[in-house]
């Protein structure tokens, strides 16, 4: 199981106790510190397309317009932290957030 995430996303710290409590050893992924491969980033946009982008942030509300209409791929290039969180990669199963969905789909509640 992996989990992409920021140290900082309040969201992604209850994700990630949630998961351990329940008995899991999540890989952590932090998309500042750490970054995303070529091949998670494509494996995220293959998954969820510009879902995957955080249109609430802060970054991107301070993007122009013409940012604003670049690839996912080439804006979680530029920002990886534009990335909604946590992304959570357990085998074939892939969830964005931690919302009721994410949090049956991982935890089986």
């Amino acid at each position: 199981m992996r989990v992409f995430s920021l140290k900082s996303c309040d969201t992604c710290k209850k994700a990630i106790k949630a998961l351990r409590d329940a008995g899991h050893d999540p890989q952590v992924i932090d998309v500042r510190a750490d970054g995303l491969t070529d091949a998670d980033r494509a494996a995220i946009i293959d998954q969820f397309g510009g879902a995957a982008i955080n249109k609430s942030s802060t970054t991107w509300r301070n993007m122009d317009e013409t940012e604003k209409t670049m690839p996912t791929a080439s804006l979680l290039t530029m920002y990886p932290t534009l990335m909604k969180r946590p992304v959570i990669n357990n085998g074939d199963v892939w969830t964005i957030g931690w919302k009721e969905d994410a949090q049956a789909a991982h935890l089986g509640t």
